[in-house]
Parts: C-alpha cells; sequence; structure tokens
C-alpha cells in the first residue's frame, strides 16, 4: 500500500463529513437560490485552499466558477469538470435525510451525482496541499450548475476553458464496479415536424394531406436507420398530432433521440435525418435540431490516456478499470473536441436519480488518491 492511499484512507471520516456537508445543500438546477448557497460555500472552499476564483454570473441558473491553482506555473492546465445541480427538488431531504447503512454506504439525493465526485476532487487537492505535495502545475476546476438539463448555459464555458486545458478530468460518478468511464455514447435530440392541409373526414377527406400519414411514414423511415449491433439507436420517442377526430390533421410531431458510439456514425445519421424528405406530396417536413452532445470516443487517445492512469494508479496500489455508458456527460463536449479526457473518476456507488442513490464510503480514499496521483505524475501529450 502507497503512503498516498494509507494517507487519505486516514482522512476518509473527514471525507465523509464533507460529502454529508454537500448532500446537505439542496440544489435543484432550475433553483438558481439554493443552488448559489452551494456554490457561494464552494467559492470559499476553493479560496481556502489557495486558488484564485474567477464566477461567471448567470441569470437562469446558478452562478459557475473557475477555480485556479498555480496559474503561472508551465504547461498546460488539468482541469477538473464538475456540477453541483442536481434532479432532486426541495424538499427532497425532509423525506429522505442522509444515512449510512450498515455495509458504509452513504444514501442521499445527489450524493453519488456528484457530490461524491466533487468530495474526491477537493480532497485531492486538500491532501496534496496539507502533504506540502502540490505539484507546481496550472490545476483548475470548472464548476458548473446545470448539468442536469443538458449544460445549457455553461456548454460555452466548457468548450472555450477545456481547449486550453492538456487533460480534462469529469467528476461524473465511477460504474457499480468502481470503474473509469472510457467511452459515452453521442446524445442527439430532434425535432420533426410535418405540416399538412387540413380537411373535413367526413365531407373532404380527399381534399387533406393528412400529417400524421406523413409522421407515420417519416417514422418508419427513422426507425430503419438504426444500427444497434454498431451501437447506433434512433427511437422516436414522442408523438403528437391531429386536431379533433373528424379532421384530417394539419400538423404532427416527433421528437427524436440519437445515440452513437463515433463521430462517423454521428455525422452520418445527423444527414439523414436533416435530409428527410416528404412522403406525401404537399406535405412539408422540416428537421429542428436540439441540444447535442458529440459520442466520447473509445480512440487512440483515450487508450493512451487511460493506459496512462491506470499505470499510474498501479504505482500508487490502486487496480484501475475501465467501461462505458450509454448516456451523456459534461466529458461527451470535451472528448469530441479533441481535448483528452477521463471520465467517471467520481467514486463508487448506484443509483444516479433514483431513491436508493448512495456512494460507496471505503471508495472515497482510492479515489482521492488517483486523482491525486494523476495531479502529481501526469505527462502531457
Amino acid at each position: 500500500m502507497s503512503d498516498l492511499l494509507t494517507y487519505f484512507q486516514s482522512k476518509q471520516q473527514p471525507m465523509v463529513d464533507y460529502l454529508t456537508t454537500l448532500v446537505n445543500y439542496e440544489t435543484p438546477t432550475t433553483d438558481k437560490a439554493l443552488v448559489d448557497k452551494l456554490g457561494a460555500f464552494m467559492e470559499s472552499e476553493f479560496r481556502g485552499l489557495g486558488a484564485n476564483v474567477t464566477r461567471y454570473p448567470q441569470s437562469h441558473v446558478g452562478d459557475f466558477l473557475l477555480a485556479k491553482w498555480n496559474e503561472n506555473a508551465p504547461g498546460k492546465p488539468i482541469m477538473f469538470l464538475i456540477h453541483i445541480d442536481t434532479v432532486w427538488p426541495e424538499g427532497t431531504l425532509a423525506e429522505r435525510p442522509v444515512r449510512i447503512d450498515e455495509e458504509g454506504k452513504l444514501f442521499g439525493p445527489g450524493a453519488i451525482d456528484m457530490k461524491g465526485g466533487i468530495t474526491a476532487a477537493v480532497w485531492s487537492i486538500r491532501g496534496l496541499v496539507e502533504r506540502n505535495e502540490l505539484p507546481n502545475r496550472p490545476i483548475w476546476i470548472l464548476m458548473t450548475s446545470d448539468e442536469e438539463v443538458g449544460s445549457i448555459y455553461s456548454e460555452p464555458v466548457i468548450r472555450e476553458r477545456a481547449a486550453q486545458a492538456g487533460l480534462v478530468l469529469v467528476m461524473e460518478p465511477a460504474t457499480k464496479e468502481e470503474a473509469l468511464k472510457t467511452w459515452r455514447k453521442g446524445v442527439g435530440n430532434y425535432t420533426v415536424a410535418v405540416e399538412g392541409r387540413p380537411s373535413h373526414a367526413g365531407n373532404a377527406p380527399e381534399q387533406g394531406i393528412n400529417a400524421v400519414v406523413e409522421l407515420a411514414q417519416q417514422t418508419l423511415k427513422l426507425h430503419a436507420m438504426n444500427d444497434l449491433k454498431n451501437g447506433t439507436s434512433v427511437s422516436v420517442t414522442v408523438v403528437h398530432g391531429g386536431s379533433a377526430t373528424n379532421v384530417i390533421p394539419a400538423k404532427a410531431t416527433a421528437e427524436v433521440d440519437v445515440r452513437t458510439l463515433n463521430a462517423r456514425a454521428w455525422d452520418e445519421i445527423s444527414e439523414q435525418i436533416k435530409g428527410l424528405t416528404p412522403f406525401i406530396p404537399g406535405a412539408k417536413v422540416t428537421v429542428i435540431p436540439g441540444h447535442t452532445r458529440g459520442p466520447m470516443e473509445h480512440n487512440d487517445q483515450m487508450k493512451r490516456s487511460f493506459a496512462q492512469c491506470k499505470t499510474i494508479g498501479e504505482k500508487y496500489g490502486l487496480t484501475v478499470r475501465e467501461d462505458g455508458s450509454g448516456g451523456g456527460s459534461d466529458g461527451n463536449f470535451t472528448a469530441h473536441m479533441g481535448i483528452p479526457t477521463l471520465d467517471g473518476l467520481g467514486p463508487q456507488g448506484d443509483g444516479l436519480h433514483a431513491l436508493h442513490e448512495h456512494v460507496v464510503l471505503a471508495s472515497l480514499p482510492r479515489r482521492a488518491t488517483l486523482l491525486a496521483a494523476m495531479l502529481k505524475d501526469w505527462t502531457m501529450e
């Protein structure tokens, strides 16, 4: 066992107390005032650890923060990417207060997604500061507050800052087996809107252009784009159409969820969907792209990054595994940009967005050790 791992294991209880403090701040994305309370606490924490902090004021969501250590040190920064918002509304804590079971699992709203990850990130820096081992390299923490609604407001800031970084560490939870996530599917949303022509369904059905029938054919075409064996899914998930039982429908819409494993499939599917044309003469089809996150590919760069992480972990007595996810994170943005990115660096646990959400407490020292070791030993490409 390494000295660093032994150190963080000795700090497990303070880390548990810190996690409990974070979970006891309720931070639903849509309640700016509540989210900003935790934001103020985090700003104080960052400054207390010696960081210079820049605030990005926001009107609709909690303010973002960028904490920087060793600003004038050589090299590109290692940037932690964290979010403090959760999916849980105010009042959830009253119904499900923080509790720790006999197996050493801490249950609470937002515990694994991602206040456990925030705990590991902050303590990795705190530990190095306390041990006088913080390396002379730029270290950043970018804290956002709208990840649970798609990072609509923070995406430009994430992209701007990640473009300057040499490595992005995304503090989303590890898998149930404590593995990193070295691939994530891209997530795209489209609205397909069909415009037909209304007419009386009894007196003059032949004069109408049925938007529902057109949309039904478009739905079959979209379904045919699925390539599940290669990780591509195209799912029509929500459909609306028609106005009355005796009227030929003039309008219909479909919401489409697209997931792909790689950029090539992502681009091909996007082109196909945007190129949809009507089946019925006179119908009009409009495709409206929604918010998207390109795929975090398991490419050569990702393989190199994981290999270095695994080697560093082993040096400090840790076993580091990898896996992936069909869901997206802010890591999709940075990896799709070509920035070296590792995701799932938060602690082990389960129950994201579910009633059994929890953190395996024994994994907190292991994750803090891995992060601290990476800050010390990481070699930029």
